[in-house]
């Protein structure tokens, strides 16, 4: 869990601190250097680290731009998700019980559309738009086996109010798992995103994208394999650092695990 928690640290210091750092301007077009190899390969002499594409666009630069996007849009639509999801599973949870139906019922109705097939409908709007249900349905789920044992009933006995009940007495109970189904959907937002971009649906260029590069990258797999190899790369290695991440804290983070 370390590990992965490094990995995705200096993965994102690098992709805040792009601007920063000396690199070739991502969208800077190249001809002369076109499908140009990284330098160790040998018979390279393109001084770009790895290599260029078909524009001669520096693949370094664009892997490390494309982190951006990624993470930027997986953090904010994650963190967004969480926002709605969170409070309407409280609500579901602690209202009446025809309220927290509906508002499950809204969360099936959205679970049963393929979300990939969402996802193109709506584009980026989606993630946040779709990423809550998971939150709702978890938070009601805790809040229905927590709302009755005898912490809460003891609040209620005293005074106090519904709202502090909720936001004190129950959500830091629901917070270990909230922190699990957020790493996993991060990832699930990172993948999706590549997904979009890949299919033309997502980062239009010439802003650098993983999925965008994947894309540019299939047509010159016997070529120039290094144009999409890199950008999967960065992806698999994000995606795996997120979910070992994930599950290296539920096990930190809940008890009944280590039992």
């Amino acid at each position: 869990m370390l590990v992965s928690a490094t990995m995705l640290v200096v993965l994102a210091a690098t992709a805040i601190l792009a601007p920063w750092l000396p690199l070739v301007d991502p969208t800077a077009q190249d001809i002369a250097h076109r499908l140009a190899p990284p330098v160790w390969v040998t018979g390279s002499a393109s001084g770009h680290v790895l290599g260029t594409d078909q524009l001669g666009r520096d693949v370094l630069s664009r892997v490390i731009y494309g982190a951006r996007v990624s993470l930027a849009l997986g953090v904010a639509a994650t963190m967004l998700s969480g926002l709605i999801g969170v409070p309407l599973g409280l609500v579901a949870g602690l209202r009446p019980r025809f309220v927290g139906e509906a508002i499950m019922a809204v969360s099936d109705v959205l679970l049963s559309f393929p979300f990939l097939v969402l996802a193109i409908a709506i584009t980026a709007v989606v993630l946040a738009g779709f990423g809550w249900v998971q939150f709702a349905r978890l938070v009601r789920g805790d809040v229905l086996s927590i709302r009755d044992r005898d912490f809460v009933e003891a609040a209620r006995a005293t005074g106090v109010s519904g709202r502090r009940i909720a936001l004190h007495h129950i959500l830091p109970n629901v917070v270990s798992p909230l922190i699990v189904i957020w790493t996993f959907t991060l990832s699930a937002m990172i993948l999706t995103e590549s997904a979009l971009s890949f299919l033309g649906l997502g980062v239009q260029p010439p802003t650098p994208s993983w999925g965008s590069m994947l894309a540019d990258g299939r047509g010159y797999i016997d070529s120039a394999w290094w144009i999409g190899t890199f950008a999967g790369l960065a992806l698999m290695v994000t995606i795996l650092a997120v979910s070992v991440l994930g599950d290296g804290l539920q096990d930190l983070l809940d008890p009944r695990l280590r039992i």
